[in-house]
């Protein structure tokens, strides 16, 4: 106890050092576009009254935003570029905030502090060491914007956490577990089950991550797989899926970020076959699966569920378990999940614009998630309310009472989730992009290298942010730039950061995708992180080395099964290690 008191003093020590060193020896010289002609170097004589130069269909000026001749501007001398207020924009201190956040947080072993303290750094660094400008940028650019920017994914947290209550309560959890002890006989069973479960919910990993846990849980105690097991068997088959699937809302974004049209889509479909993070996780986990083996923290935890104990450290998130009804079937389990998933399908693609005349794909490339799963989750809820009490397996007083069970089972996900939108989103005052850019734009000479590279540049992107949606809506747009389109090298470049986005926010401990994992599998997410850290590691190093050969190769026929081949043979060395360490 007394060491690890001494760790984490010497860790917020070594935090303010960095900090204090980055304040008085860093000075940026970047430039950003001027704000009063946008960049242009020249405006309008007469700048519009009734719109203030913005335009915007405004009738005065016809949307031109302005009237008279076009003159140098004041502000910027004609340059259109200006110098950054921020004395830290687009340097390396851009990136400095997350990497606190994690580091303290694999540290110290407590997230809430970890991920505030980053964004109390970033909100220092971004207001030039001001108190009050911080404050101001650490409460409203981050902390309320996360949740107003995040607001319905918080509702649709809160209304499956309801559902997931519900069945409990009903019985229909404890009749599909009473239904897999018949058919699902073994340890590999479960694993297996749970991982063609994950890849057929592809729609959406958010969606994907929730509703494999609640419906799988039940089957994997009972046969004593960890919920640090589950909760990676979750992660590793939520976003690797959504990226390989073309009908999911994350084919959607990379659409809409490749700025294509319809080519975007195909853009998506022609990378699949690089994709060799996602693919050789997939690889991996069957693997790992049929070899009956772990390594690093994971095998601690599992040697430990095998003697009862599912949570080796910590409690599960959310863990209050329902006394079950008795006359529950797995209809009652089954049935709610098919209407929340074909409800939130077509609520998507409402939301998208379907009934506007776009067809199926566009309407899901045009879909806002944020709205299009609450929508569905709620009716949902409601269908599901009244069928349980139709069915009598619960009253309506019952069905109340398991709402605020909800929400509190989702409270420890939210908060997270909130702290960690609030660090991306203070963390985007320091023009963390535009550093990136920079770094990519000095790459160029390393022509066949580039996929390695931008695969790397988009790990460490996603696993300090958070974010993989982020990460490639930075990186797409320079990808397109520094390949000749339709370029076979271009389609892997492509893949390469679509792979590295997945894979960072695979890693990372702040990333939503790896917090909704931990809700899932009702898992201490901390527990989570560390013990899906070393296999996240093993497939990433593999596809880095399938990048290196693919730039110069550039036929994923050949590249693909050579390196599922070298994924199954490092997992047997790996295994003779871990057997001879152990003897």
């Amino acid at each position: 106890m007394k060491s690890k008191k001494l760790v984490n003093i010497f860790a917020i020590i070594v935090v303010i050092a960095v900090v204090a060193f980055a304040g008085f020896f860093v000075k940026s010289n970047a430039t950003v576009d001027c704000a009063g002609c946008g960049g242009e170097g020249q405006r309008f004589q007469v700048i519009c009254h009734e719109c203030e130069g913005a335009g915007d269909e405004c009738t005065s000026c016809e949307g031109a935003g302005g009237v008279g001749d076009m003159i140098a501007c004041a502000d910027c001398e004609g340059a259109g570029q200006v110098p950054a207020d921020n004395n830290y924009y687009s340097t390396f201190v851009s990136l400095l905030p997350p990497v606190i956040a994690i580091a303290l947080a694999l540290i110290t072993k407590e997230v809430y502090s970890s991920l505030f303290i980053g964004v109390a750094v970033g909100g220092l660094f971004a207001a030039n060491f001001k108190p009050i400008t911080a404050i101001d940028h650490i409460m409203n650019d981050g902390v309320i914007a996360a949740a107003a920017d995040t607001a319905g994914i918080f509702v649709f947290l809160v209304v499956l956490g309801v559902l997931v209550a519900l069945v409990n309560k009903a019985g229909g959890s404890a009749a599909f577990g009473k239904w897999a002890a018949k058919h699902i006989k073994s340890k590999v069973g479960a694993a297996f089950a749970t991982f063609v479960l994950g890849v057929l919910i592809f729609i959406d990993d958010y969606f994907n991550c929730l509703t494999v846990g609640s419906v799988m849980r039940p089957v994997t105690d009972k046969h004593k797989i960890s919920r640090a097991k589950l909760s990676y068997l979750i992660d590793a088959t939520a976003a690797p899926v959504c990226m390989i699937a073309p009908i999911s809302s994350w084919a959607a974004a990379v659409s809409e970020y490749a700025g294509q049209g319809n080519d975007g889509l195909a853009l998506f479909v022609q990378a699949i076959p690089y994709n060799f993070y996602s693919l050789l996780t997939f690889v991996f986990i069957i693997a790992i699966t049929l070899m009956k083996f772990d390594y690093g923290p994971m095998r601690v935890h599992e040697l430990n569920a095998e003697r009862g104990d599912l949570f080796t450290t910590g409690q599960g998130e959310g863990q209050e378990e329902e006394v079950p009804n008795s006359k529950g079937k797995v209809i009652d389990l089954l049935l709610p999940i098919i209407v929340l998933i074909a409800i939130c399908v077509f609520a998507l693609v409402y939301v998208g614009g379907i009934f506007d005349g776009l067809g199926f794909i566009d309407a899901f490339g045009n879909t806002d998630a944020t709205v299009g799963l609450p929508w569905g989750a709620v009716i949902a809820l409601i269908i599901t309310v009244v069928y349980l009490i139709a069915r009598r397996t619960i009253t309506f007083k019952e069905a109340m009472e398991c709402i605020p069970k909800g929400f509190i089972a989702m409270v420890p996900a939210i908060l997270i989730l909130t702290l960690a939108a609030s660090l991306k989103n203070v963390n985007g005052l320091l023009g963390s992009d535009a550093f990136v850019e920079n770094m990519l734009g000095s790459a160029g000479a390393l022509h066949n290298f580039l996929p390695a590279i931008i695969f790397l540049v988009a790990v460490g992107i996603s696993f300090a942010t958070g974010t993989s949606w982020g990460t490639f809506g930075i990186l797409i747009p320079i990808v397109l730039a520094i390949f000749p389109v339709g370029s076979e090298l271009g389609i892997i470049g492509m893949s390469a950061c679509l792979a590295g986005s997945v894979c960072g926010d695979h890693c990372s401990p702040i990333s939503d995708t790896t917090i909704m994992s931990s809700a899932g599998a009702q898992c201490n997410h901390l527990n989570h992180v560390s013990t899906q850290l070393p296999y996240a590691i093993t497939v990433a190093a593999v596809s880095f080395a399938a990048y290196i050969v693919a730039g110069f190769v550039q036929n994923w026929i050949i590249v693909l099964p050579l390196f599922a081949v070298v994924m199954v043979a490092v997992l047997f060395v790996i295994k003779a290690v871990t057997k001879k360490a152990a003897n």
